[in-house]
């Protein structure tokens, strides 16, 4: 019976007289039942008040903290065929240990002294630019001498110039001279002539009249003679004064052509001796990459090229090192919707392939065998799965990671966000909802990582 009016009939009736109810009657173990749902949803309802841990689990694995720790590649600068290996594989090297000797395959290095007689041929040019430069010089000196040379002379023509036109004023009075003598001499002719028909004078003194004339005659001829040849002289020098420019021009430009010449050889032989130079240099150079070194200190991990005798390319991979100095950073990889939750000093827990632990994700503090880290960077862009990688590094010195670590190593991350009550947290994860977004304290300067140094030109 149900028993659910207050007005009993238990007292009334005996009930164990009817069978059908005696059947139908609560056992005890159902009652327990009853109080033991009773009590569990009383457990629910308060774990549904306890404080839940949001977080983010991610996957990745142990990596270097910093670029130049990780595993590399050397690869040969030049071609060569592998003569002689001085390392073995696991084997640890110093930086600027030999690794390798490379041997010559291009025919234009097979010349033993290529470079002695480079540096000869520097050494050459270098002695014809100088011998260029003293040309140069010389006909530098020799355009000043033709400059002073041309200054002199042409003070030289013009003494001379006015020389000549004294010259030629002292012919011209003396020519003026001679004709005042000669029409004088001429004058006592004819009246000697004249007293001579009449009878008064005798015929030596018109013989000596006449002679007279002659004499002045002579010496008038003379006298304009000297007159045309100043006058000549004095037309020569004016032509030379007016000639000695060019000249001298003519000469200064043919020297200056010559001095140009001399410079373009020599600007020629020092573009000549910087080719030389750097073909030199390149030579050399050159010899040093004949000997593959180890950039750091580091483990020969594996060879790539093993053969004694084999030819490598330009650029092709010969060996594979390990740094044997590195600081260990786990790289894991978030999805899109969680990277806005991430910053860099935010706290992740995670563990190590191989090593045991026991996670609860939502209460941190009762989960035994994980290791703490700090996001110390992470990617602006994702990879080809679409997810952004954060670089995850070791921030508890108490709590070390394992020394028996090795790169490569499989890791899961937890990053720890929100404090929710459970409640929201399964409501979340039901409607499938991001964790909350929050920013507990600003964001922390990287120590890590120092900011690049400029190049500076040297």
């Amino acid at each position: 019976m149900l028993n659910i009016s207050k007005n009993s009939i238990q007292d009334k009736i005996k009930l164990s007289d009817y069978k059908a109810v005696e059947k139908t009657k609560l056992i005890r173990a159902n009652q327990m039942l009853a109080w033991w749902l009773l009590v569990l949803l009383l457990v629910v309802i308060v774990f549904a008040f306890v404080p839940w841990r949001q977080n983010i689990q991610m996957k990745g694995a142990v990596t270097t903290l910093r670029p130049e720790q990780r595993p590399q590649t050397i690869h040969s600068a030049i071609a060569g065929r592998i003569e002689k290996w001085y390392v073995q594989e696991g084997q640890r090297v110093n930086a600027g240990d030999t690794i390798l000797f490379l041997s010559e395959v291009k025919s234009e290095y097979f010349d033993p002294k290529l470079i002695e007689r480079t540096s000869n041929q520097v050494s050459a040019k270098e002695f014809a630019i100088g011998t260029y430069k003293n040309k140069a010089e010389a006909l530098q000196n020799q355009i000043s001498a033709l400059e002073r040379e041309q200054v002199q002379k042409r003070e030289q023509l013009k003494n001379k110039i006015t020389q000549t036109e004294l010259k030629l004023e002292s012919a011209k009075a003396n020519s003026a001279q001679a004709k005042v003598d000669y029409d004088i001499a001429e004058f006592q002719y004819r009246r000697t002539d004249t007293l001579f028909q009449k009878g008064i004078k005798s015929l030596t003194d018109l013989e000596e009249k006449r002679l007279k004339m002659q004499e002045a005659s002579a010496k008038l001829v003379s006298a304009n003679n000297k007159v045309m040849e100043s006058d000549n002289e004095l037309n020569i020098a004016r032509i030379e004064f007016s000639n000695v420019d060019n000249e001298y021009a003519n000469k200064i430009a043919k020297a200056r052509s010559d001095r140009f010449s001399a410079l373009s050889d020599q600007y020629d032989a020092e573009g000549t001796v910087n080719k030389l130079r750097n073909e030199l240099s390149n030579y050399e150079q050159r010899n040093e990459l004949y000997y593959v070194i180890a950039p750091q200190e580091s483990y020969i991990t594996q060879v790539v090229k093993p053969g004694v005798g084999e030819i490598v390319k330009e650029g092709e991979p010969i060996v594979t090192i390990f740094p044997a100095d590195y600081q260990l950073a786990v790289a894991l990889y978030v999805k899109p919707m969680d990277i806005p939750l991430m910053q860099t000093g935010q706290h992740v827990r995670f563990i190590f392939d191989g090593w045991p632990a026991f996670i609860f994700s939502g209460w941190p503090n009762m989960s035994f065998g994980t290791f703490s880290g700090e996001v110390v960077a992470i990617d602006k862009i994702p990879d080809k799965d679409s997810e952004y990688r954060i670089l995850v590094s070791s921030d508890d010195p108490s709590k070390p990671w394992p020394e028996a670590l090795q790169v490569g190593s499989g890791a899961e991350g937890i990053a720890m966000l929100n404090r929710v009550p459970l409640w929201y947290e399964i409501w979340r994860r039901l409607n499938g909802f991001p964790p909350d977004f929050y920013d507990e304290a600003p964001k922390k300067e990287d120590s890590k990582f120092k900011p690049p140094v400029k190049a500076v030109a040297k």
